[in-house]
């Protein structure tokens, strides 16, 4: 896991040496152990590399690296888990160079001397980012791998295509100056997150997951925003899962599954540094231990986060499975002070306005986990592949009971709630809750028929699952001069929209939801510590797998990953794992009432928002008014402002 930059300018007359390591520099959370840079002033291209040792911790490993053919020049970020295996098929092959240590780096820059980009992009198993010169044909090549685990920005800065893995290589970079990018903003406030290939700045990308883009130093155009090719589909692979349907049993799947998952652990194991990993006592994260801990002859370090607040805390959960598996097991309870003081790091962290505000406990369990090891493995990306999420079974739900009320009666339903805002229909329930038992008190029904009332406007089941995924439902009323792009939630591709519900919510998660807020999340929490994380359930092989799987081995009777849970409960007794799914937050409702309240109050100013001229400041106000008296719950939405702002304030 390291940190890459570069930039390819042939017009450049600065120094530099100087600019690439000052470049470089912004991301040395990525890279503590080492760092290179490899330029080529009369190419135009100068490269640089922050290395997390891992594999080969010995300088064999340094990059950028240069092939032994001398013709390919390398910076890569992540971990390639079957270069053992490449390297054997190279020598079969005869193609094998004489090897001078043992990383991964050094197998790649082998594959792509021997089988070209394409092919050998399409051999790898792992996580990577990549940006690879061609000094024969002075041809650029940018990389991502097919799920987006690792992330990679590229764009034009003052005439430069200038790349790197966060933005703040980016921003270093000489006379930088793009402006925020304002359709982007309206996507962030819809979603919480910006999608690719969009950034926070005009002409600054993200490369989407599955791709590469290659550019010339002789036909460099700053007004081109290039053309990713794709070496892996996710379309394609749905659309042959589903017509090569998976034949054998439910236990037969759970097999197949634990076959490919110790597959993928087996390459995912291999470090020459302490490893662990994540525990919260679900579904996923327990499948990952157990086949972690069968696999191992030492007990394999968990983690996991405690709170104090009832209504957030899984720790227990964890403990217990811990205990049953026999790991070495850590938890560290921790104080809401605690979770508060992470927040003025977050846009650092994040480095564009990014409002998962699981983004928190994730960067401290990845704070407590970096005490002692340098890898964590994670669960990440069961609920997408297998069914996990709520929304999977409540969205078709919904849909099928608005769909049974005939229009006429959603007419009339609409019409009566629309008689009363939110907040007169809670001012109305306050007076009638004096009557009702406590067990029967609503004090924001406001909320609940609004959005009872959003439903019934609803006339496709895509749109309610857009309504799902949505903080705001027209973003572009609240971003100044912003026109919201279209984004593969509101443009699916073709063929999508005959899958199934659940599919087609599946689908959609696997190729934004995952890519752009999940990931990310887990990405930057755990790097800002210099952690590397492991995902295996993303193994490419894995998520083929799971396309072939019919729906009624994934959700049935309104709880998912069902095949996953026969797996599991091979190695862990039901009842330590069989109660409500919780998610991985914090009492932000709350908190912005109370401890943050005063750090809202100051960002959210009207005068400052009218000032800086991105946000329309009375619909901002009039949300934490009725937040702060309890009328509504704007919790999600005041996050997203707030990290904006946030970041506003510290990255522009």
């Amino acid at each position: 896991m390291c940190g890459l930059v570069g930039f390819l300018n042939a017009a450049f007359l600065g120094d530099w040496a100087a600019t690439i390591r000052k470049m470089n520099g912004t991301l040395s959370h990525r890279g503590p152990d080492d760092e290179g840079v490899w330029i080529d002033e009369a190419a135009g291209i100068a490269l640089g590399h922050r290395r997390l040792a891992i594999l080969d911790l010995s300088p064999a490993g340094h990059q950028p690296m240069v092939s032994a053919c001398g013709r390919y020049v390398l910076v890569f970020n992540g971990e390639i888990y079957n270069h053992l295996e490449l390297r054997q098929e190279l020598t079969a092959l005869g193609a094998a160079p004489p090897w001078r240590g043992h990383s991964d780096t050094e197998t790649l820059l082998a594959a792509f001397s021997h089988w070209g980009v394409t092919t050998a992009l399409e051999k790898l198993v792992g996580m990577f980012a990549l940006a690879l010169w061609d000094r024969k044909t002075r041809t650029l090549t940018l990389a991502r791998d097919r799920i987006g685990e690792k992330p990679l920005y590229y764009g034009w800065v003052n005439g430069a295509l200038v790349f790197a893995s966060e933005l703040k290589a980016i921003r270093a970079y000489p006379a930088f100056a793009n402006l925020i990018n304002r359709d982007a903003l309206a996507l962030y406030f819809r979603y919480s997150w910006i999608p690719a290939p969009y950034s926070i700045y005009e002409h600054i990308w993200k490369l989407p997951a599955g791709t590469y883009l290659q550019w010339s130093a002789e036909a460099l155009n700053p007004n081109i925003q290039g053309t990713p090719q794709a070496y892996w589909s996710l379309q394609t692979v749905i659309e042959k899962g589903l017509t090569h349907t998976f034949q054998g049993t439910e236990a037969d799947a759970a097999t197949e599954l634990e076959y490919l998952l110790r597959q993928s652990l087996q390459g995912q194991l291999l470090a020459d540094v302490p490893l662990g990993a994540f525990l919260s006592g679900g579904v996923d994260s327990s499948t990952v231990v157990a086949l972690m801990q069968s696999l191992s002859s030492q007990p394999v370090k968990t983690f996991s986060i405690g709170f104090y607040e009832d209504a957030y805390n899984e720790a227990q959960y964890a403990k217990a499975v811990a205990q049953h598996l026999g790991t070495d097991h850590t938890e560290y309870y921790l104080t809401g002070q605690e979770a508060r003081d992470v927040i003025p790091k977050l846009t650092h962290l994040y480095d564009e306005p990014f409002a998962d505000s699981s983004q928190i406990p994730t960067h401290l369990v990845s704070m407590i986990a970096r005490q002692e090891v340098t890898v964590a493995l994670s669960g990440d990306g069961g609920d997408e592949l297998f069914g996990g999420y709520n929304r999977y079974f409540l969205t078709p739900l919904i849909w099928s009971r608005v769909q049974a009320i005939p229009e006429s009666g959603r007419w009339l339903l609409r019409n009566f709630l629309n008689l009363l805002t939110p907040t007169q229909w809670n001012q109305v329930m306050g007076g009638v809750n004096r009557f009702l038992p406590k067990h029967l008190r609503y004090t924001t029904v406001g909320d609940r028929l609004d959005k009872l009332r959003k439903l019934l406007t609803i006339d496709s089941r895509q749109a309610m699952y857009l309504s799902f995924l949505s903080q705001f439902d027209q973003p572009s009323r609240l971003v100044i001069g912003a026109n919201e792009p279209a984004s593969l939630a509101t443009c699916p591709p073709e063929g999508f929209t005959k899958l199934s519900l659940e599919f087609y919510m599946m689908a959609l998660d696997l190729l934004t939801c995952l890519p752009d807020d999940i990931l990310v999340k887990v990405d930057r929490a755990a790097m800002g510590v210099s952690l590397e994380t492991r995902i295996p359930f993303l193994d490419h092989r894995i998520v083929e797998f799971a396309w072939t799987l019919p729906l009624e081995m994934k959700i049935r009777q309104q709880q998912g990953k069902q095949v996953l849970r026969k797996l599991l409960y091979r190695y862990v007794p039901p009842p330590l794992i069989e109660r409500p799914k919780m998610g991985f937050g914090i009492p932000l409702a709350q908190w912005l009432r109370s401890e943050l309240r005063d750090w809202g109050a100051t960002l959210l100013n009207p005068t400052r928002l009218q000032q800086e001229g991105y946000l329309h400041p009375d619909l901002v106000w009039q949300y934490w008014r009725e937040h702060q008296t309890g009328k509504r719950n704007w919790a999600r939405q005041l996050w997203e402002v707030l990290m904006f702002q946030s970041w506003l304030e510290r990255c522009f």
